[in-house]
C-alpha cells in the first residue's frame, strides 16, 4: 500500500453533524477498500480561489491514508458522486 493525501472541499451550507458525515463517509470509504486512514484535519472554512457553483466558500478538509492504487479510481468515482463535496484531490504522497 502507498501513502496518499486526500483533500476535498465541502460545501459551506452542510452544518457541523453534516459535515462529520461526510468526512466519516471518506474514511468509510477508504476503509471498505482495505485502507487505511492515517490522519484526518478539517481546516474549516475558507475563500476559495475563484467561484464554484456560484459559491465563494467551502469547509476544507484534509486526510492522509493508505491505499493500493486500484482503490484510488474508486475512491474518485464516490467522491465525484457526493452531492456535499465541491471538489477533491487525490495525490500520491512521498514516502
Amino acid at each position: 500500500m502507498r501513502p496518499y493525501e486526500v483533500t476535498f472541499i465541502v460545501r459551506p451550507d452542510v452544518e457541523s453533524e453534516g459535515l462529520t458525515a461526510v468526512v466519516d463517509k471518506v474514511k468509510s470509504l477508504v476503509t471498505n477498500g482495505g485502507g487505511q486512514v492515517a490522519e484526518v484535519n478539517v481546516w474549516g472554512r475558507r475563500h476559495l480561489a475563484y467561484p464554484i457553483d456560484k459559491t465563494t466558500e467551502g469547509q476544507y478538509v484534509f486526510m492522509r491514508a493508505q491505499m493500493t492504487a486500484q482503490m484510488v479510481g474508486g475512491l474518485e468515482r464516490d467522491l465525484r458522486l457526493t452531492e456535499q463535496i465541491l471538489r477533491f484531490l487525490v495525490v500520491r504522497a512521498d514516502e
